[in-house]
Order: structure tokens, then C-alpha cells, then sequence
């Protein structure tokens, strides 16, 4: 059986799609990772306004879900397709795929005691289109078991940066901000996201300066921190709940922001001070949580896309002092690459019919297996 997979994933930043190739070695209890492949394709415009579009309630929008998830399904294929070109890896070598989807909405728990969480797809459009067999639909069984669905992520990460005798903890900084907590002699693990990160970041500039981004943090840097407005956005009962818990754009809404930024006294705060304000709140909650739950760790391991921002990194350094704040390349995995590698990881897990899931991270009742098989052609 073959030993290679391919990991897609977009997450809610909305800034493409990450598509990693991985060899994980023939046991079952995959501990190693090398990584045969990487690519990035961004979004086109259209569909990343259409995705946006989709995470809020509007017209016609089961019709234009459809819609997206094939436009989205062609995109997933199409970075296959450049991930393949782009490595020595053969199409006939993958033996699967793992796609996550697209999260537009995630409400688990809620309403029915039960709750739901939504990842636009079209797997068996991308069976159909790469011939590779697909996993996908990793986060619903999760929910069903009386579980958040989210985060996925902790399995992979104390499968790869475990030590042993060590609590390692690991922070994912995509449009939220989620923490690993593994203990190395034990092996409890603990996850949970702590609040938003890019997210906000990113919806802020983009309103105020027309960019997609604020790259390396450097805009935020420009800023001080708003006491005032720092306090109503820390005011958030998301904040003070216990893990596990799990959250997203449903409650990080630009409504939310403005709700709070309309609670300052003056209502008028300097737009650089408020963008160094969201950042010193992602960096003040992840702090929280992770001398919560954490507190035996002496280095924090950073991935996701916010790796790369300077800005963001120096104030988690000043939240931390004097843990030790490091990028995950400095432990053999880039920070673009760990998502992606986690779904390769999670689509490899149903095929051995191991659980993806950890019941202490998501609150399911138990562990499960993850995901549903589309067949490749």
C-alpha cells in the first residue's frame, strides 16, 4: 500500500488553498513526516468574495453553496495538479487525498443540543477530476459524537512535535487562533481555539486601507493600543469559557468589531491603533490560554500563516516572556505546511480506520473515525 498523501486546505483566512504531498512510512502509528511537496494557489476574487459571502445568511444561498463548492472542488483539483507537476510525485502513487472544505458555518452544540458545522465541498468532483481517492467531510462525525469538530489539528501535532518527557504546546494562527497543549510523558492532550487571529486582522485592513492583508504586521506596528477598546473587545463571554471550545465567523463578525468600536467612549479611535488593538487581543488570548492550560511548557511553537507576522510574533514574545517563541520550521515542519500536512495525516488515519479526533480537544464522547471515502476513478 502505498504511503504517500495529499492534505488540502483552506481555511478562514479565505487566502487559498494550501496542498501538501507527505509520506508518513508504513506503520499505522505515524510518527515521522516528509514532506514530498507544497504548493499555494490563491483564490480568484470572485470565489473568495463568494466564500465570504456565504459565511453570513442571504439569498439563494443554497443554490450559490452548490455553486462554490464545484468552483471550489475545480480550485482543489487544480492545486493537486500543480502539487504533482511540481514534485516527483506520480498520481498513482497517492493513496489518498484529504480535503477539508471551506467552514462557512460552524455552530456545534447549539440549537438541538446536536448543533452543525459546514464545510463547502464537492469530493466527489475532485475524485472524479484528480482519479485519486478522497476523504473529506473530517468534522461532522466529530459533532454527532456530542464534540466541537474543531480543532482537528491537536492529533497531528502531538504526532509530530511531541517529546518525550516534555509539555510541548503548538499555536495555529489562521483566521483563528487555536492551541495545542500535549504532555510529553503522558500524552493528554488538550485543544482548543482561543479566539480570533487573522480573521479581524485581515477584514480591518482590508476596510480601511484596501489590502488583503497586513503583511508581517507592519501597519499594526504603526499603532498603540486602545486601552478602552482593548477592554470591550476582552469583555467577550467567548473568552472566559473553558475548553473545550471552538469558534469562527459566526460570532468574529465585522458587525461584532463595530458593536465594540461604537462602545468606546469618543467613538473615534486612530484605525492604526486599532489594528494594533486586534493584534494585542489575539496575542493577550492566546497568553490566557496558554498559561491556562500550558503551564509546563517552556517554548511555544507557532504555525499557520500568522507565523510571518513580526508584529504579532513580538507581542506574543512580550505576552510570554520568558517562554520562548519559535517558528514550527524550527522543528522540520515550514508553518504553511502544517495544515495541509495535518488533513494528509487525517485522511490517513481513516484509511488505517484509526480516530482523528481527541475526545479532551473537541469534548466528543469518545475517540471516532474521522471522514467519508469518495472513491477516485
Amino acid at each position: 500500500m502505498s504511503t504517500v498523501y495529499i492534505g488540502l486546505m483552506s481555511g478562514t483566512s479565505l487566502d487559498g488553498i494550501d496542498a501538501v504531498a507527505a509520506d508518513f512510512g508504513a506503520s499505522p502509528d505515524a510518527t515521522r513526516i516528509a514532506v514530498l511537496g507544497h504548493t499555494h494557489v490563491a483564490f480568484d476574487h470572485a470565489l473568495r468574495a463568494e466564500l465570504l459571502a456565504l459565511n453570513s445568511s442571504s439569498a439563494d444561498e443554497l443554490h450559490r453553496a452548490a455553486l462554490a463548492a464545484n468552483a471550489l472542488a475545480r480550485a482543489y483539483s487544480h492545486a493537486v495538479d500543480a502539487l504533482l507537476e511540481g514534485s516527483s510525485v506520480a498520481r498513482d502513487s497517492v493513496r489518498a487525498i484529504g480535503c477539508h472544505g471551506q467552514t462557512v458555518r460552524h455552530r456545534p452544540g447549539e440549537f438541538d443540543g446536536v448543533g452543525y458545522t459546514v464545510q463547502l465541498n464537492a469530493p466527489a468532483l475532485l475524485a472524479e477530476r484528480s482519479g485519486i481517492d478522497v476523504v473529506a467531510d473530517f468534522r461532522s462525525r466529530d459533532v454527532a459524537a456530542g464534540g466541537q469538530g474543531a480543532p482537528l489539528v491537536p492529533a497531528f501535532h502531538r504526532a509530530v512535535f511531541a517529546s518525550e518527557g516534555q509539555c510541548v504546546a503548538v499555536l495555529n494562527l489562521g483566521g483563528i487562533a487555536n492551541l495545542s497543549c500535549i504532555d510529553g510523558t503522558s500524552g493528554h492532550t488538550l485543544g482548543f481555539d482561543c479566539g480570533p487571529a487573522n480573521v479581524l486582522l485581515d477584514q480591518w485592513c482590508a476596510e480601511l486601507t484596501g489590502r488583503p492583508y497586513d503583511a508581517g504586521g507592519a501597519w499594526a506596528a504603526t499603532g498603540s493600543v486602545h486601552e478602552s477598546l482593548l477592554q470591550a473587545l476582552e469583555s467577550e463571554p467567548y473568552f472566559l469559557r473553558p475548553a473545550p471550545k471552538s469558534t469562527g465567523r459566526d460570532l468574529f463578525t465585522r458587525k461584532w468589531l463595530h458593536d465594540r468600536l461604537a462602545s468606546v467612549s469618543g467613538n473615534t479611535v486612530d484605525p492604526r491603533d486599532v489594528q494594533a488593538t486586534l493584534a494585542q487581543l489575539t496575542a493577550r488570548t492566546v497568553a490566557d490560554g496558554f498559561r491556562r492550560y500550558a503551564t509546563g511548557s517552556r517554548e511555544l511553537i507557532v504555525c499557520g500563516g500568522g507565523a510571518k507576522n513580526v508584529d504579532m510574533l513580538a507581542r506574543l514574545r512580550r505576552e510570554l516572556d520568558p517562554v520562548v517563541v519559535i517558528s514550527s520550521g524550527e522543528r522540520g515542519l515550514p508553518p504553511e505546511q502544517v495544515e495541509a500536512a495535518a488533513f494528509a495525516w487525517l485522511a490517513r488515519a481513516f484509511v488505517f480506520r484509526r480516530p482523528g479526533n481527541i475526545a479532551t480537544v473537541t469534548g466528543a464522547t469518545g475517540p471516532r473515525i474521522l471522514g467519508a471515502l469518495y472513491p477516485g476513478v
